[in-house]
């Protein structure tokens, strides 16, 4: 009952029976989208452009954390950079999809690969 009341004071028509001008109307539909826009649209779409430039720049030797919370050690990437063969432990060798890696730590040198404990 009282979402009709509600509704019909927001959509009746002014005191005096003059016609709302239609560009007053549309600015806060206007400011509703451009609020979406810079708050979340633009930086859901930065994070993405960042998490593939992140994924397409992955070599070997690097540390990586997937999604499923596995920690490991990239040991090659395989057909056309779609997956990636990670080494979780000695002689044990797991094959990921790209899109599977949740976080990246990049190694400089071949030293740093032994674990840190």
């Amino acid at each position: 009952m009282s979402d009709t009341i509600l509704a019909l004071m927001l959509f009746a028509p002014p005191a005096g029976g003059a016609t709302p001008n239609p560009f007053i109307q549309l600015v806060p539909l206007v400011l509703i989208f451009v609020v979406f826009y810079f708050f979340m649209i633009r930086p859901q779409q930065k994070k993405q452009k960042e998490r593939e430039s992140l994924l397409n720049d992955i070599k070997r030797g690097d540390r990586i954390v997937t999604i499923g919370g596995i920690h490991g050690t990239v040991a090659g990437i395989e057909t056309e950079k779609k997956t990636v063969l990670v080494q979780v432990a000695d002689n044990v060798k797991l094959k990921f999809e790209r899109s599977a890696i949740a976080n990246i730590e990049k190694q400089e040198t071949g030293d740093k690969l032994a674990s840190k404990e």
